[in-house]
């Protein structure tokens, strides 16, 4: 077994990166107190982004829609002319034999009825793959039969199963009416909720209207928005072994992906109500544990709400943190076969004063940290 578990503490300030169906932003109770929370598909969300925009991970980077049909024919009208008029046929019918789902019943615009994920890569593949036939598909134009014929000779239904990019080997696929193209994630992320009790506020504004006549009163707008701030716990997992596997055993690879998400996921933010409220924050903690037992998360180190202090709230809960790891693996009989963690001089300064007593790991940089990770995992899996 070899999992790389990641511990993340941050605060955010006043933000609402996550909202609910109201607008609010997302709470849970824990702990019988009600918590800030951003969910695990925002944050992962955000982890996807960041991997399209990182020159290093753009080639693993994924995308989930309903428009693969037409970014099929769009990439086709730019390669093929000659297919140009016929696109939108041919990419329905491409990506119907690539992933085995059916066209969306609707607005007549050629989707799919999932959101699928899948690979940029292999959206290239299947337009190169179709542009090799363009003499053929443009004979037969108009002709389903004979279009599908011609597709099924491409054997795109392959594409779906196999040279999975990082981002669905990480994340992972399901489609319901099609088993054989999932994908089981590699990875898991958690919800991150607050190491303490929130309670949400409300921003009142007025917007004036600045063409309005100098002797004109009253505002141009009027609204409220809703926030809160806090000390986020953020956790998530990857299984090495799994991600191998999804990568057709190409275990170099795989530790660079995993580290490669270790870096996104710490650096990453949702975008959510960014403009208004600028909450760009990085953590205070980036604590790293690779593990031949099994994950093991530490959210229960803040079961028990952490209270304020005249050091906030930081502190306190990176004592609780390392004090609550300590505890589980002397109650269990295990421990981390690397811990490697990343945090300010004034943190580690912070943690020393507080009456846990907790034992701080040594402090590196970041990509030292990830450094000494990448290189324990590579021990855990084959040569």
């Amino acid at each position: 077994m070899a999992w790389l578990d990641i511990h993340i503490l941050q605060t955010v300030p006043p933000s609402n990166i996550n909202r609910d169906d109201a607008g609010s932003p997302k709470t849970a109770y824990y702990g019988g107190v009600r918590r800030a929370r951003v969910s695990s598909q925002a944050w992962k969300r955000a982890v996807r982004m960041a991997f399209r925009e990182d020159p290093g991970t753009s080639a693993d980077a994924g995308q989930r829609t309903r428009r693969l049909p037409q970014v099929i024919a769009d990439g086709l009208r730019e390669a093929s002319p000659a297919l140009a008029e016929h696109a939108d046929t041919i990419g329905m019918l491409a990506a119907t034999a690539a992933f085995r789902v059916n066209r969306a019943s609707g607005d007549g615009r050629p989707r799919t009825q999932y959101l699928l994920f899948l690979g940029e890569a292999q959206t290239s593949r299947i337009v190169e793959a179709l542009t090799s036939k363009a003499g053929e598909l443009a004979t037969a134009a108009g002709d389903k039969g004979k279009l599908n014929e011609i597709i099924g000779e491409l054997g795109l239904d392959q594409l779906g199963i196999t040279g999975h990019p990082g981002a669905v080997a990480l994340f992972g696929r399901m489609v319901a009416d099609a088993p054989e193209i999932n994908v089981d994630a590699a990875c898991q992320v958690a919800h991150a909720i607050s190491t303490h009790e929130v309670i949400d506020q409300f921003d009142y504004f007025t917007a004036v209207d600045d063409a309005q006549e100098a002797d004109e009163a009253g505002a141009g707008m009027i609204g409220s928005i809703e926030f809160n701030s806090a000390a986020l716990y953020r956790y998530a997992t990857v299984d090495l072994r799994e991600l191998a596997q999804n990568l057709d055993g190409d275990c170099d690879r795989a530790l660079d992906l995993a580290i490669a998400f270790t870096s996104a996921f710490a650096t990453s933010m949702p975008t959510g109500k960014a403009n208004t409220f600028a909450n760009h924050t990085r953590p205070d903690l980036v604590l790293l544990a690779v593990r031949d037992d099994q994950p093991v998360s530490l959210v229960g180190a803040f079961e028990r709400p952490v209270r304020p202090a005249d050091s906030g709230y930081m502190a306190e809960s990176a004592a609780r943190l390392l004090t609550y790891l300590a505890e589980q693996d002397e109650v269990y009989g295990t421990a981390p076969r690397l811990t490697a963690a990343a945090y300010p001089q004034w943190l580690a300064e912070a943690i020393s004063q507080t009456k846990t007593g907790a034992e701080i790991p040594a402090r590196d940089s970041l990509p030292a940290a990830l450094q000494r990770v990448r290189a324990e995992l590579g021990t855990l899996l084959p040569a």
